[in-house]
């Protein structure tokens, strides 16, 4: 069996969730079968990995029409594959011309639905109604949907009432517990300018609508003032999202210390530094489809504070493993807290509630680290990816 997984991200150049799952999902399926990665950016030394730029023609013009520009591509060298596997709306569209100029079937994988982020149009303008279309349109004619969760599974159905039921499955998003494991290093900690022998709370992620960090900055701000505020936090979408960030960012710290701001990319061995120096990890996101960051907290031995919404609650044990934040949200699809002060303060409340109790939270890590090892281990998980591609094959 010969799969060609088309992607956007693929390391070094990955700035989300849906790369990570990537880079582990093709590692783990290599072991028994061949994988050609087709993936954008420059291009890579890995065997089997074909990276391809932007087509000179399409430098200047819309983000989405520049990405299909990428697709064609990819799909006419597609030519060869048994079956072609697509990450995010970026490489639908090469997955769905691959599946009409060759032949073959294409199987879709939702990370995220493009309807669940009107905010994108704030970058993409008309192109988000591009890539709306690209999204609807492979979805319907794939020959299989993967959900990284069964909230995303509920939210594919809603969404694209169209697509079968019978052709939609829960394959989680995995973690490798060889690369993210407790690593206890204090001295790493003060390198990046936080003090290991106070309390944390650490946040990982991209600055965007979605990650609701906004909410945490003002629910920072009645933390205990013995507790550090640990921002892992860059790429923002917009200019007017880094600007809303930089002003509570700054407002935050005229009253109290210990906000610590990190706007790079962590190398793996800092990252899991701070999550096991942490006294909790904080996910206020409004919409996740699994939330990877939240597996890597787990699988360092971090307490987990997360919004109970699309797959966290899937992976967070709500009082084994963290505390779950009630969140009730607006239906239009930007997810946005119907009562922005009350989602604050209960996320207020949950952070205090674990920074509190530090035995409890060291308890909540630890179970955290189990629940990481019994559930998503990525070997499974390409187990279940790969009995996936032979029905697929077996009903053509």
């Amino acid at each position: 069996m010969r799969v060609d997984l088309l992607t956007r991200e693929y390391p070094p150049e990955v700035y989300g969730g849906a790369g990570v799952h990537v880079a582990e999902l093709v590692r783990a399926l290599r072991r028994d079968i061949d994988v050609s990665v087709r993936c954008f950016g420059a291009p890579r030394d890995e065997v089997g990995t074909v990276a391809y730029a932007t087509p000179a023609e399409f430098a200047a013009a819309n983000a989405a029409l520049a990405t299909m520009g990428v697709d064609l591509l990819m799909a006419q060298d597609a030519a060869g594959a048994d079956l072609v596997h697509s990450h995010t709306w970026y490489a639908n569209f090469a997955g769905f011309t691959a599946k009409r100029l060759h032949g073959i079937p294409h199987v879709v994988t939702a990370h995220s639905l493009e309807p669940l982020r009107p905010w994108k149009a704030e970058q993409l303008g008309g192109g988000y109604r591009v890539s709306s279309w690209v999204e609807r349109t492979a979805f319907e004619d794939a020959d299989a949907v993967v959900a990284v969760s069964n909230g995303m599974r509920r939210d594919i159905l809603r969404a694209y009432p169209d697509v079968d039921p019978e052709r939609v499955s829960v394959v989680y998003n995995g973690i490798d517990l060889a690369d993210w494991r407790p690593n206890d290093d204090p001295d790493l900690v003060r390198s990046l300018g936080v003090d290991p022998d106070r309390p944390s709370i650490v946040f990982v992620g991209r600055i965007t609508r979605q990650k609701g960090l906004p909410y945490l900055l003002r629910a920072a701000s009645s933390l205990p003032p013995e507790v550090q505020l640990v921002l892992c936090a860059g790429a923002p979408d917009t200019p007017e999202i880094m600007a809303e960030v930089s002003g509570l960012v700054e407002q935050l710290g005229t009253t109290r210390d210990g906000v610590v701001w990190i706007d790079r990319h962590l190398p793996r061995a800092e990252l899991t530094a701070l999550l096991s120096s942490a006294t909790a990890f904080i996910c206020p996101s409004v919409y996740e489809p699994l939330g990877i960051v939240n597996l890597e907290a787990m699988a360092c031995g971090a307490a987990v504070v997360g919004t109970a919404t699309g797959g966290i609650p899937e992976v967070v044990d709500d009082g084994v493993t963290g505390v779950l934040v009630p969140i009730d949200q607006a239906d239009d699809g930007t997810g946005t807290p119907l009562d922005p002060d009350r989602y604050v303060a209960d996320l207020a409340e949950a952070m205090n509630r674990v920074v509190s109790d530090p035995e409890r939270a060291r308890e909540m890590g630890a179970a955290g680290r189990i629940r990481a090892e019994e559930h998503f281990a990525w070997d499974a998980i390409a187990n279940e990816t790969r009995a996936l591609y032979e029905r697929v094959l077996a009903g053509r």
